[in-house]
């Protein structure tokens, strides 16, 4: 199959619009190229090797995401033209605005990436590591394989790696977890090495639901984290002591009615994916939904939003 990889060069803070915009156009995710992120990860010291150079320019934050090549996408480009050069009326710099557009083969987008993808420790405990790379783990260390495919979710990106420093923080045995907008899998894994005794696991993208079913296996927590295919919420029965969404802030705020619900006496909700300009509009959300916010934590421009249910 062929897909088409849209990319725009644009500003830190047009960032979340553009996903947005992707999103609405029917893209499942995006990738975020953000140099001064790479820069920062080279100076940690997290990754053992890398061998992406230092980016001299970090201002420019290339988005990208893939739409199937079909009848639709010449109007869907068209739209999504016309949606940047608006971003002004919402007072958002677009930044350069170069958009560009090039077909590519399935498994191109699925391994192209590869070679910058290495063990990275995200939080205390947990270091991700690429199916295809040898790692030796120090005491304590727990461990996620992970082949992400064509899904969307390395683990090293902040709004990923945030939430599972949160999940290491609140996840107490017996628990039940529900993870919205899986992607690759990571938070469920991650959640059920942790300890939870159950984790659902939930997204639209037919394809991240396989590529997670596969990463699930690997990590050996088939027997704790069940993958459906789904809308958010929609259709999701029970209630869970935690739930965690890696979107962006705008379903994040829509989805809250159903978490609400959805969240166990004493629960945890764990938000991210949220850009630091949109924190006031998540955070008033919360709380007109009846949540107690216990904790923000910020890395690189990104937040995420440790709240409670409000019945404890």
């Amino acid at each position: 199959m062929k897909w088409a990889e849209i990319s725009i060069q644009t500003s830190h803070e047009a960032t979340e619009a553009v996903a947005d915009i992707f999103h609405e156009l029917g893209a499942s995710g995006v990738v975020i190229e953000d140099p001064e992120l790479i820069n920062a990860y080279r100076r940690s010291g997290s990754w053992d090797y890398c061998d992406i150079p230092e980016e001299l320019n970090p201002e420019v934050v290339t988005v990208k995401s893939y739409l199937p090549v079909d009848e639709l996408l010449d109007d869907k480009l068209r739209e999504f033209e016309e949606r940047i050069n608006g971003l002004h009326e919402h007072n958002l710099d677009k930044g350069r605005g170069y958009i560009n557009c090039r077909e590519v083969q399935e498994e191109d987008w699925a391994s192209a990436w590869k070679e910058y993808f290495h063990p990275v420790r995200v939080s205390e405990h947990i270091v991700i590591k690429p199916s295809w790379e040898e790692y030796l783990p120090a005491a304590g260390d727990i461990v996620i394989e992970l082949d992400p495919g064509m899904a969307f979710g390395t683990g090293t990106h902040p709004t990923t790696a945030m939430c599972v420093r949160c999940l290491e923080d609140v996840i107490k045995p017996k628990q039940v977890v529900f993870d919205v907008g899986t992607g690759s899998g990571i938070l469920s894994v991650a959640a059920a090495k942790l300890g939870a005794a159950s984790v659902r696991a939930v997204d639209l993208d037919p394809v991240a639901v396989k590529v997670a079913a596969e990463n699930i296996a690997v990590n050996n927590v088939t027997a704790k984290v069940e993958i459906t295919q789904g809308d958010l919420l929609t259709g999701v029965t029970g209630k869970a002591d935690v739930i965690v969404a890696n979107i962006i802030a705008d379903i994040i705020i829509k989805m809250l009615p159903d978490v609400r619900i959805r969240l166990a006496d004493q629960g945890v909700f764990i938000g991210s994916g949220i850009i630091t300009d949109r924190l006031g509009d998540v955070t008033a959300a919360l709380i007109d939904s009846g949540f107690v916010v216990d904790r923000v934590i910020e890395e690189g421009g990104w937040v995420a939003i440790v709240a409670g249910s409000g019945s404890r």
